[in-house]
């Protein structure tokens, strides 16, 4: 299930603008969206910095020995990282922090502890001191390593993050395989329409839509991704990752709460997609440190069952989609699943067909999906 740089993280886990559909990619950034100024991840920012070679050797012996005397304690207490999992996000935080022409040979020095030319200059992207406390805070505040580097490898994607929004899980990634696989190829008209993905966080499902839509679009016709999301920091975030991969003509990032930003293409919507909140409120406390005490609540708390939002998700795609549209949803598992499909064929009858439970990549029930009629 892990990715190239994920850290093992696990969790089951808007004004209204009346936009006229002709006018609605002309500018993806609304006004609502430049109230937070996101953050540079670590590897987008300049080597402005410099260290000796003596020094990051110090850095690196310190934060090694840090990350060894956790052993497997932090597992113990709550199924978070072992140390040889935290040495493993050590080198990747190295990786981001070097300066790119002489990073291999950097590395390479400090992994055989060759001293020769110990005051040779290394260019950083950010000063030793900043890496002393985040590094701190990744082993003695459990902080996500995510959010130490600023970014999460996702799908094909390199997406920035940061405290107040959720990171992405590789198990997400199926709403896409569903998209692809289920929707498009079975209804490839849909690939023309426009989608929505609601409590879009950091644009990951939007952005991964868009790009799904437009391989399998036919001509000139594309489709295109309105996401929505209550934080104006996920807005902020989300806005910045699109327009890093130049879709911010096809994506557009709404504030708002689920469906309030989407009046203007009420029962036009080809596909509506979501994670969103669904742990159940008395299962917070549990999670891991990482995920609990560090990721926003607003993203993981879905209530006393956890069905919340999913519920409120059915209720309003019913009146959304277009004829023959496609939802896919996320939950925690397969009660949640079974319930919302028992919700769907007696609170919805005749709404929908082929609605089908799809499995993530460790086999748990994960996903509703279906098509409206």
């Amino acid at each position: 299930m892990l990715k190239l740089r994920s850290s093992g993280l696990s969790c089951g886990v808007c004004a209204n603008f009346q936009i006229p559909i002709s006018r609605c990619f002309m500018n993806s950034i609304t006004t609502s969206s430049i109230d937070v100024k996101p953050k540079v991840p670590l590897y987008l920012r300049p080597p402005s910095f410099s260290a000796s070679l003596s020094e990051l050797t110090k850095w690196h012996k310190w934060a090694k020995n840090l990350a060894s005397s956790v052993g497997s304690s932090f597992i113990n207490l709550d199924n978070g990282p072992d140390s040889t999992l935290l040495r493993r996000e050590l080198n990747w935080l190295l990786q981001d922090l070097i300066e790119l022409q002489h990073r291999s040979v950097i590395l390479s020095r400090l992994e055989s502890g060759n001293n020769e030319n110990p005051d040779v200059s290394v260019a950083l992207r950010a000063p030793l001191e900043e890496m002393y406390c985040v590094w701190r805070q990744r082993i003695e505040k459990r902080r996500p390593f995510q959010y130490v580097v600023g970014c999460e490898h996702w799908r094909d994607l390199v997406l920035s993050v940061q405290e107040g929004v959720l990171i992405p899980r590789p198990e997400t990634e199926v709403i896409i395989d569903l998209v692809e696989g289920v929707a498009l190829n079975n209804a490839p008209e849909l690939a023309q329409g426009f989608w929505a993905d609601l409590g879009t966080g950091s644009g990951a499902i939007a952005i991964a839509t868009a790009r799904a839509l437009a391989t399998h679009a036919h001509g000139d016709a594309c489709g295109r991704v309105i996401a929505t999301d209550l934080s104006p920091v996920a807005v902020a975030v989300a806005t910045s990752n699109v327009q890093r991969y130049g879709l911010q003509d096809v994506v557009e990032v709404r504030k708002g709460s689920w469906f309030e930003p989407l009046k203007d293409v009420q029962g036009k919507l080809a596909g509506v997609l979501s994670n969103p909140p669904y742990i159940p409120s008395g299962d917070i406390s549990g999670l891991q440190a990482e995920v609990g005490q560090h990721e926003p609540i607003l993203a993981l708390d879905g209530g006393i069952s956890g069905t919340n939002d999913l519920l409120h998700l059915i209720d309003g795609v019913a009146s959304m989609l277009k004829p023959g549209g496609f939802f896919a949803f996320e939950t925690n598992g397969e009660k949640q699943c079974k319930f919302l499909v028992e919700y769907i064929e007696n609170e919805k009858p005749g709404s929908f067909r082929d609605m089908n439970i799809v499995s993530d990549f460790a086999g748990i029930q994960r996903f509703v999906m279906g098509f409206r009629r």
